[in-house]
């Protein structure tokens, strides 16, 4: 009798491709936790993008306003991480600007910034992902600012990763080039279901890695900062249009475990 594979029977299945707000439920378990900037202003300005202030009022809500590739102003909602003692990841799901997100990395010590302008397109075209990004490197107003600065990286090309973002989610990243990533659901309600997506990855100081998607099959693209120094840990967040064609933003984060990498001899990819 030929051997059987139960697992495979748990996967699910091929044609119930699953929405965004059913893969994202629960997908920050392991997220680190809040961090608290009441009191706190910002002010970053970015090459070829934004001026930004940033009054951060309690816990919950931030005072901003932009001036150059986004001309608004507001108060929102904020997510705030400190990944590392100094550099945080702050997230902006705007209300005030339907179907947009803002997200910024900044560290107060190198007072370098990244930053990343989601925003999901009127009408989906075939074959092009329908939530967009714009991303910008800058600098923290107020003191010098010291080593590199942030740029799009190659560093990821060739390297396998495990994600945990809950007992439930499990995935597998494989980073092929500058400009696509393969994932596959290991564990979850995407269980068995994987694909090949546009990403982009920037190096924003020794050992970490702003990693974006963007995908073809659904309208979702995220966020992540990988820290794959000692930590081990990821950060990020999505925006998407649900099941009911609804903008939402989710939170996320976990852990990062590394299966390895490889080395490509001559050619290299693009």
């Amino acid at each position: 009798m030929e051997p059987t594979i139960s697992d495979a029977i748990e996967a699910a299945p091929a044609e119930e491709w699953r929405t965004y707000d059913e893969f994202a439920a629960g997908i920050d378990t392991y997220r680190l936790p809040d961090a608290d900037l009441s009191g706190r202003s910002v002010r970053l300005r970015f090459a070829e993008g934004p001026v930004i202030n940033l009054d951060f009022v309690d816990p919950d809500s931030v005072r901003w306003s932009a001036s150059g590739a986004i001309d608004a102003a507001g108060v929102d909602a904020y997510e705030a991480v400190a990944v590392r003692p100094d550099v945080f990841f702050v997230n902006i799901p705007f209300v005030t600007r339907e179907r947009e997100s803002l997200t910024l990395v900044f560290s107060t010590t190198t007072r370098r910034s990244i930053g990343v302008h989601s925003v999901i397109q009127a009408e989906a075209v075939e074959d092009v992902p329908q939530v967009a990004q714009h991303f910008w490197a800058g600098v923290v107003e107020g003191g010098e600012a010291s080593g590199e600065a942030p740029a799009p990286s190659r560093d990821l090309v060739g390297r396998r990763n495990l994600y945990r973002y809950s007992p439930e989610h499990l995935y597998e990243h494989v980073y092929l080039s500058s400009e696509r990533y393969a994932w596959q659901c290991v564990q979850g309600v995407q269980r068995g279901h994987g694909d090949v997506d546009l990403s982009t990855v920037w190096k924003f100081e020794q050992g970490m890695y702003l990693f974006c998607f963007r995908e073809f099959k659904i309208a979702v693209a995220s966020v992540w900062l990988h820290d794959l120094g000692y930590q081990l840990r990821t950060t990020g967040n999505f925006l998407g249009l649900n099941g009911e064609g609804r903008a939402e933003h989710s939170r996320a984060g976990g852990h990062i475990y590394p299966l390895g990498s490889v080395v490509y001899p001559d050619v290299q990819p693009v």
